[in-house]
């Protein structure tokens, strides 16, 4: 069953689903490709691609789908704090790098590559949506956007970055509720404040802005999508769910990880990009924590950067225990099935929940 809203006619989808950008190589282009053919959308996760490789991920799903997709890229940066001296981290990374196999870490080389070179890849993509996370983009960029008739789309914590968002001309805005998985899309404030769940924050960023809100935080099932539609929502931003899809690029060993997960056991944490993301607790989350993090753990992306060799040699190894295992904390209702068998279900779903509401309604009508 397809449910229409304001942002599905739009986006020209069957179902109000967007699976989540999973940037670091979850979303394959033949899972964005099958989320996309089962009627919602899929998104290429960009942030960490270069130009040539957005360009080469593009031609693979326009290779095995003529329908919509969407690519996401993180906002730029703002100018670093003073660089905190990289040797206490290094110190502290050497003995699991170690472990690995790994030689010792070294300073992360700068990336030759700018958020304008990605943007420019991304225009020429062919992807129809756009949506950003981490900030505000550019006016120039906001232009260049809708001069390819992209739907644009940004990422809010609060209904102050709502509001903000709305009036630098985006189409519709991600609502990200505390329980997401990942990076937390904060830029208006520190990072506490923007630890606000769904059920709370999207109504308010509804009630604040015109454009369309899409939910994301916890949703799991066709339960999760009704509440948050119910909630004034257009659409929901699912990523964990599709993670553990077929088609997903993340190590078995993190999919296990996310199947055995309880809703307990995901944590916010810093260790291994240097910004605050929340996935399931492991043992390198805990022990860089434990070591007066704050002191030694280096800014975003240096951090991110120094740790990808060890989680690229842990992912190889399957040892999770290395691994940024991202997850939001609807870990539970995770099911391991092909794309397009979920987006199946989560129609089913919808369809059960909204029938099960129908005989609730009637029941307590017969009963006045």
């Amino acid at each position: 069953m397809g449910i229409e809203t304001v942002l599905t006619r739009q986006m020209g989808l069957a179902y109000p689903i967007i699976q989540a950008p999973l940037a670091g190589g979850g979303d394959t282009p033949e899972l964005v490709a099958a989320v996309s053919n089962a009627g919602a959308i899929g998104f290429i996760g960009a942030a960490y691609l270069n130009p040539e490789q957005i360009a080469g991920a593009s031609a693979s799903v326009r290779a095995i789908t003529s329908r919509p997709y969407g690519v996401n890229l993180f906002a730029p940066l703002p100018p670093a704090e003073p660089q905190k001296r990289p040797e206490p981290m290094l110190a502290r990374l050497a003995p699991y790098f170690a472990e690995l196999g790994l030689s010792a870490p070294s300073p992360p080389k700068s990336i030759p590559y700018s958020f304008e070179d990605q943007l420019a890849a991304a225009l020429e993509s062919g992807a129809s949506c756009f949506s950003f996370t981490f900030g505000m983009i550019p006016p120039s960029a906001v232009q260049a956007i809708k001069a390819r008739s992209m739907f644009l789309i940004g990422t809010a914590t609060t209904v102050e970055e709502a509001i903000a968002l709305e009036k630098s001309g985006v189409d519709a805005i991600v609502s990200q509720g505390s329980e997401a998985g990942g990076h937390r899309g904060t830029f208006a404030g520190d990072f506490s404040s923007g630890m606000v769940g769904s059920m709370a924050l999207v109504p308010q960023v509804v009630d604040a802005v015109r454009v369309p809100v899409i939910a994301s935080g916890g949703i799991m099932d066709g339960r999760g999508i009704i509440a948050a539609l119910a909630l004034g929502a257009s659409a929901v931003q699912m990523g964990t769910a599709f993670l553990v899809c077929e088609e997903s690029g993340i190590p078995d060993a993190y999919k296990q990880a996310i199947m055995s997960a309880r809703e307990d056991q995901t944590r916010i944490t810093r260790a291994f990009s240097g910004r605050p993301a929340r996935g399931i607790v492991n043992r390198f989350m805990t022990e860089v924590e434990s070591q007066d993090a704050d002191n030694a753990i280096l800014p975003f992306p240096v951090q991110n950067a120094l740790t990808r060799p060890l989680r690229t040699a842990a992912a190889k190894q399957g040892r999770a225990e290395f691994l940024s295992l991202w997850a939001g904390q609807g870990v539970r209702l995770a099911r391991r099935q092909t794309a397009a068998d979920l987006v199946a279900r989560l129609s089913r779903e919808i369809e059960s929940t909204l029938n099960s509401l129908r005989c609730s309604s009637t029941l307590t009508a017969s009963k006045e």
